[in-house]
């Protein structure tokens, strides 16, 4: 009863004064809102509103009022207010009719959009309604520099035309208009209008735009044809795919005309003579649109393929020229690719199975031509044709892998033989019986230099073997795409790497190129159970044999095994590989590698002559050969996800840190180190962890308090802290805040500030996510808030001749972190960043210059204050000896324009002749960046800038 008396005494507090009216709309507001309204309230409230408020006479607010009472109702009332039939929509044109502030307009169009998809009555005024919203079509709204709104034009723009593509009755106003705005001259517009129109295509029907099809075709072919904008040419297409998608819903009955074979006519007439004429300006914008059309439907596509396919394979038959021949073959790629988009869904026959036979021949023609440019695009069509799956028999496949060999192996451009790979990938993975059989034999026999008779080994070149190899190797790879073709290839590259122990010619280099391989094989079977079990039990037990297999020769004789480099690229097999396991297998072969290397048991191994005597935790190793074979220990038990328990954990820690702790091979200390992190970082937290912990950092102390050892027990030191950063460890700031103490030590110290750098980025084959590390979010950001306050004060305290290394671990936080936050300290840090344009060390220089380009771009004003020193040390720095940090002084030259033109104009002749030295650099780079520069500081304060 109080809300019938409360609303009715608002009601007529509308009919009072004009200056009553706000307060009374914020009442009505506060009421619509109510839950308890009882029924017909809402009602009477609106049409007490629309009777007896102008709301185009009122402030902004109050219409915002209006509006946001409309949308109230139209939420919890919707059947009360549809029963006003085409007087609500009456009632909510007249409050919106000349509105302009965008803040009420965006809900006015969203009230406008709800009342058409809501199917609110609008009677007799669907015009009206259209006409009260399409005034402000196209949106032209620049929102000012300090709004502190945040309205954006595309806000505006995509609220508008939700409403005006909601419903078809809006097509006989709004397609007129819409031919009218494609003609205007504002860039702005014709995209706006080109966008809306794609979007009417999915509220229209064929029924509505059949009679403007020709003014827009013509429309649309225009702006193609001529337009000089990337973006409206792409726009224009999309509308064209749009329009031709809407006419090919439509049902054709007996009798009727087929609106959309009349329209593809006309398309095919306007466009199909300039494709036979490759060498002019409009052939490329013809088959775009022909294109465009074609992807719309798979009627359109057959329409348009069975009249371009024959005109396309006649004029690449007359033409002799190569450049003629790859624009024909460029524009036959383009509908073979279409093609496959209605493969999938439609079970009709492939539309290019009848032009199957003068394709292949064509396509096999190109890539026999003497032309690389032709072969490219020959191999690109090839590709496209392969993936249609059924439309190649078996000798059209056989034959292109015949051809595909032939690119590989023995064509000397590298374009053609890295495509022709590629496509290998590709196709590899729909016939993989057609590669077993044509090119698995043939790069195996490639690699089997060794069985080549006399005769042909000198025939064959070094160089060109070396090559062969490398393309071998890198096909098989790319290749392994199936568990069928793994199953071949796998063992052929392992056996690769195997004769390296029978003194083959198989190199460091080539051991490494092979390892490679087998990482992408890796990287091709994660996707996949069961390929990544049978790689990890195929080829992770032979790494490890033949690791170990040189792990105790003779001082004398040599592997490449034993060449650090070739044991890091055994790492990303591994560790990728692991990454993936199913837990099952994972569980087995953790207990495996743990025995391995605690107790020295090699019975899982699958390779013959392994020492049963492997050690590498004890130091009767003086070549270390054994103990480096750790970063194999560390690759598999680090990739394992956090879930898996490692047996004997706490004495593989423990061994690993003596090792780290003992060894004087920097490879082994470093790997023992990283794998002692990575443990550290999953270990479940809880007692047995604060206990190693504790164990360790008394480890750390006594050793760093030593004279010997101190490297090897920082490099523990500085991964362990890692580890405990990652994790939000709380014992990781007592250890953060040693390596800042270690700072100012005079044989650490340099070591310590480039620490900081391996803290704060990403290391790849430890500690990463794709190794299931334990990694907080914003770590970084933390580690900043904490310690740069540390960094600040140990600079100004510290030695002149320390001070450098605070600068260096400094700029390395600056440069990790994002620029919003560096943004809010900028003005405590930026002194210390001048200080470090200062420091000689070239490492500080160029993180200083990399961190302040964007403090330039975005904190100008900040910036101005240090104006002076700024051009001063950075036009210094353009004639450092250092590349890289010559290029970027320049970048920060060039970024200084962005100041305040009051600020850097006293400087302008100075920099000016400063940047004649730099344009005759030796490098190019260089002169590059100076020429961009010096051409902004000659244009300061110049008009219009």
């Amino acid at each position: 009863m109080e809300v019938q008396v409360l609303t009715a005494f608002y009601e007529n507090r509308l009919k009072d004064h004009h200056l009553l009216v706000p307060s009374v709309l914020q009442g009505l507001k506060a009421l619509s809102m109510s839950q308890v309204l009882p029924e017909g309230l809402a009602v009477s409230i609106l049409k007490a509103l629309f009777q007896e408020v102008h709301v185009q006479s009122l402030m902004q607010i109050d219409r915002h009022s209006v509006y946001s009472i409309i949308s109230n109702f139209m939420e919890s009332r919707e059947e009360e207010l549809k029963g006003l039939g085409s007087d609500f929509t009456y009632g909510f044109i007249q409050a919106m009719d000349g509105e302009k502030d965008p803040r009420n307009l965006l809900l006015a169009f969203k009230l406008a959009r709800d009342i058409v998809v809501k199917k609110f009555a609008m009677g007799p005024f669907v015009e009206e309604f259209f006409e009260v919203t399409s005034c402000y079509f196209p949106i032209d709204f620049s929102p000012p520099s300090s709004d502190p709104h945040g309205i954006t034009q595309e806000e505006l723009v995509l609220s508008l035309r939700a409403v005006l593509t909601a419903t078809s009755q809006f097509a006989e106003f709004f397609l007129p208009l819409l031919i009218e705005k494609l003609d205007s001259d504002v860039q702005s517009a014709k995209l706006d209008s080109l966008q809306t129109l794609t979007s009417c295509c999915h509220s229209y029907g064929q029924k509505e735009l059949m009679e403007y099809l020709p003014s827009l075709w013509s429309n649309i072919r225009r702006e193609v044809f001529q337009t000089d904008s990337k973006k409206i040419e792409s726009e224009a297409l999309s509308a064209l795919q749009a329009l031709t998608s809407c006419l090919s819903r439509s049902v054709v009955e007996a009798g009727s005309e087929d609106i959309l074979d009349s329209f593809l006519s006309t398309i095919l007439q306007d466009c199909k003579h300039h494709l036979c004429e490759p060498d002019m300006k409009l052939v490329w914008p013809s088959t775009k649109l022909l294109q465009a059309s074609a992807s719309a439907s798979h009627r359109a596509y057959h329409k348009v393929t069975y009249t371009v396919l024959p005109l396309l394979l006649e004029e690449y038959s007359k033409r002799t020229q190569s450049s003629q021949r790859r624009t024909i073959l460029e524009m036959l790629h383009g509908f073979i690719k279409l093609q496959q988009k209605w493969l999938q869904d439609l079970e009709d026959e492939n539309a290019l199975a009848v032009q199957k036979e003068s394709l292949c021949i064509l396509v096999f023609s190109a890539l026999t031509d003497c032309s690389v440019h032709l072969q490219l695009v020959g191999i690109k069509t090839l590709a496209a044709l392969g993936m249609q799956q059924g439309l190649l028999s078996q000798n059209d496949v056989e034959l292109a892998v015949s051809h595909l060999n032939r690119l590989i192996l023995e064509e000397d451009d590298h374009q053609s033989c890295s495509a022709a790979i590629e496509a290998s990938g590709s196709l590899s993975a729909i016939y993989p019986s057609a590669f077993i059989t044509k090119m698995v034999p043939v790069l195996l026999k490639e690699l089997q230099t060794d069985s080549m008779e006399t005769e042909e080994k000198e025939s064959l070149s070094q160089s060109k073997k070396l090559l062969n190899t490398q393309r071998s190797l890198r096909t098989l790879a790319v290749i392994s795409t199936h568990l069928s073709i793994l199953k071949e290839t796998v063992p052929i590259l392992l056996q690769h790497l195997r004769e390296a122990h029978q003194g083959s010619s198989l190199d460091a280099d080539n051991a490494i190129a092979t390892c490679h391989s087998l990482h992408v094989i890796a990287e091709h079977c994660r996707e996949s159970v069961e390929s990544n079990w049978y790689f990890f039990e195929t080829a992770v037990p032979c790494l490890f044999g033949l690791a170990l297999q040189h792990a105790k020769q003779d001082s004398g004789s040599f592997s490449v095994f034993n060449e650090e480099r070739v044991l890091s690229s055994m790492v990303p097999i591994i560790s990728t590989t692991c990454a993936h396991l199913e837990p099952q297998l994972a569980s087995q072969s953790v207990l495996h590698v743990v025995a391995l290397f605690l107790n020295g048991d090699v019975s899982f191994l699958s390779e013959n002559n392994i020492p049963h005597h492997f050690q590498p935790f004890k130091r009767e190793d003086p070549e270390g050969h054994q103990s480096r074979l750790i970063v194999l220990l560390m690759a598999f038990i680090c990739s394992l996800p956090r879930t898996f328990a490692v047996p004997e954990q706490e004495k593989l820690m423990s061994e690993l840190v003596d090792l780290c702790c003992s060894c004087h091979h920097l490879f082994t200390y470093i790997s023992a180190a990283k794998c002692f992190a990575g443990l550290i970082n999953k270990f479940l937290a809880g007692e047995p962890l604060d206990t190693v912990l504790q164990s360790t950092l008394r480890r750390i102390e006594q050793g760093l308090a030593q004279n010997a050892g101190r490297v090897q027990i920082f490099t523990l030191l500085l991964w362990v802290t890692k580890a405990l950063i990652l994790r939000y460890h709380p014992l990781a700031e007592k250890l953060t805040n040693k390596l800042l103490e270690l700072l100012a030590d005079p044989e650490l110290g340099p070591l310590a500030s480039d620490g900081f750098f391996l803290l704060m980025t990403d290391s790849p084959d430890i500690l990463s996510k794709a190794t299931h590390a334990n990694i907080r979010i914003m770590y970084r950001q933390r580690f900043f808030t904490e310690n740069v306050p540390k960094l600040v004060q140990g600079f100004h305290l510290a030695q002149e001749d320390k001070k450098s290394n605070y600068l260096k671990a400094l700029s390395h936080v600056l440069n990790s972190i994002p620029k919003q936050v560096l943004m809010t300290e900028l003005p405590s840090l930026l002194s210390l960043l001048m200080e470090a344009l200062h420091c000689p060390d070239q490492v500080v220089q160029l993180s200083t210059l990399r961190c302040l380009h964007p403090l330039l771009m975005d904190a100008p004003q900040v910036m101005s204050v240090h104006a002076e020193t700024l051009v001063t040390k950075l036009l210094a720095l353009t004639a450092s000896p250092a590349m890289k940090i010559r290029i970027a002084a320049l970048q920060c030259i060039h970024a200084l324009t962005q100041l305040p033109n009051h600020v850097v104009i006293p400087y302008r002749a100075r920099v000016i002749r400063a940047l004649a030295k730099p344009l005759d650099d030796k490098k190019r780079l260089v002169r590059k960046e100076a020429v961009t520069a010096r051409g902004e500081w000659f244009l300061l304060g110049a008009p219009g800038r």
